[in-house]
């Protein structure tokens, strides 16, 4: 499939690798040279230097044959333009990022709406909607969710003395019954699709699925639960921080933001009077001391350089601090932070990347079922998906235990008229339903691509 990618930054390059990965067909826009021959140098892409919002350079692009159009550059406006023109011009879907708060949900309704835009990203909102999930269940180190939070998939690194390690998922089931699914499993760089008889251990990642009740009723009684943050700590008054900092403080959290820049601080103060906002550099411990750290529920850092992130997280955690998250855009750097300890990790650009190849997914499936839902697991390892099944699935009313799956595939859940069901041989995939798949090693386009 055709994708054209204008906006070649760090999540515009994200963007491309992911889709390069999926095997589709992608031209790449921006205004400088230089990311340009990065990218070129490393995918098999075109490169086209220039301005997306110039109908000349969308024609060179190829934008009448293109099925996706995706801006990504840090306009706004440039985004929504360059949509615009591309969708006039033959583009069949368009995807424009949009993260000014000034463009609330009114005024983003009325300029999709006149813009012919497919669809709009926030991604500094996607990232504090995220971690604000996180800081309401503070033992995940992330969250996934389906079908409006009626069935969510929590990610959670397991301690050495944790109840689980040294019990086979059997045996697990047994001492802790409930309707849940420990679906799959990362070990060091190895990727499970556990059975049965597998058998956890301490420092195991875990992917448990089941409905937020469920998942909070088996942390409680296996003593893993960890209670609600009260008061955080954010280091940085970037976009996301102020994103996540309104999240909070509607629900009666304290709220304490640092930054070194005073224009910022004010900027918080004015839009959020709730906050403590604190003008200082974070990376002084003695500042952090001063301002208690060692006392809050939860430290954010959201500072824009990943080494310092990283580092003043690792000071978090030194004093104990029982929930820390880290802002890590790197790779290299996020997979460094896990060995160091951290391992509530986000990334802007991943979390963007995922919603762009939902999109491409669903404009290439089949009939039968649609992507609505699609979240990369374990370091883009593995992935959960939701499909909406539709009246043409031809798979219905067939036992599970029947169907011929691919390897490392796994039904981990079925929502049916809003009611989660994790599914046992006998249950059988109905029109209407909404289906949970865990995949690890295999793109799927299409529910009917689970089977063999």
């Amino acid at each position: 499939m055709k994708i054209i990618i204008a906006g070649c930054g760090k999540i515009g390059t994200t963007i491309i690798s992911s889709l390069v990965k999926e095997g589709h067909d992608i031209v790449a826009i921006d205004i400088s040279p230089e990311p340009l021959e990065e990218i070129s140098n490393i995918y098999d892409v075109i490169c086209i230097q220039g301005s997306s919002t110039d109908c000349n350079i969308l024609k060179e692009a190829g934008i009448e044959k293109a099925k996706l159009f995706v801006s990504v550059s840090g306009s706004d406006e440039i985004n929504m333009l360059s949509c615009f023109l591309a969708k006039k011009l033959g583009a069949q879907n368009t995807i424009s990022r949009i993260r000014d708060p000034h463009y609330n949900e009114t005024n983003l309704n009325f300029i999709k709406q006149n813009l012919d835009l497919n669809s709009s990203i926030n991604p500094e909102q996607m990232v504090a909607k995220e971690l604000y999930g996180i800081l309401k269940f503070p033992s995940a180190v992330s969250i996934d969710t389906f079908s409006a939070r009626q069935f969510e998939m929590i990610n959670m690194r397991l301690k050495p003395d944790s109840v689980f390690s040294g019990l086979s998922l059997a045996q697990t089931r047994k001492k802790y019954p409930g309707n849940y699914l420990i679906g799959i499993v990362q070990r060091d760089e190895n990727i499970f699709i556990p059975d049965g008889n597998f058998v956890l251990q301490g420092g195991d990642k875990i992917g448990l699925s089941a409905s937020p009740s469920e998942i909070q009723k088996l942390l409680k009684r296996s003593g893993s639960f960890q209670k609600e943050a009260k008061s955080i700590m954010i280091l940085g008054g970037s976009r996301i921080a102020r994103y996540l900092a309104r999240f909070l403080l509607n629900t009666g959290h304290d709220v304490k933001i640092i930054d070194k820049d005073y224009e910022i601080c004010q900027r918080i103060s004015d839009e959020l009077p709730s906050a403590t906002v604190i003008h200082g550099d974070g990376a002084s411990q003695e500042l952090l001391l001063e301002e208690g750290i060692d006392s809050v529920d939860a430290f954010v850092s959201l500072t824009g350089i990943d080494e310092q992130n990283i580092l003043i997280s690792i000071f978090a955690a030194s004093h104990n601090v029982p929930k820390v998250i880290t802002k890590v855009n790197s790779s290299e750097f996020s997979t460094m932070a896990e060995k160091l300890g951290l391992d509530t990790i986000v990334s802007p650009k991943n979390v963007v990347s995922d919603i762009i190849s939902k999109h491409a997914r669903a404009i290439e499936n089949s009939i039968g079922s649609n992507i609505s839902k699609l979240y990369k697991l374990l370091d883009g390892k593995a992935e959960a998906l939701e499909f909406r099944v539709t009246e043409d699935f031809k798979y219905q009313q067939i036992p599970l235990k029947d169907m011929q799956l691919k390897k490392n595939i796994l039904i981990a859940g079925i929502i049916r008229k809003k009611s989660p069901l994790i599914p046992s041989g006998n249950d059988v995939i109905m029109a209407g339903d909404r289906v949970i798949v865990l995949s690890a090693g295999q793109i799927l386009n299409d529910l009917s691509d689970i089977i063999k």
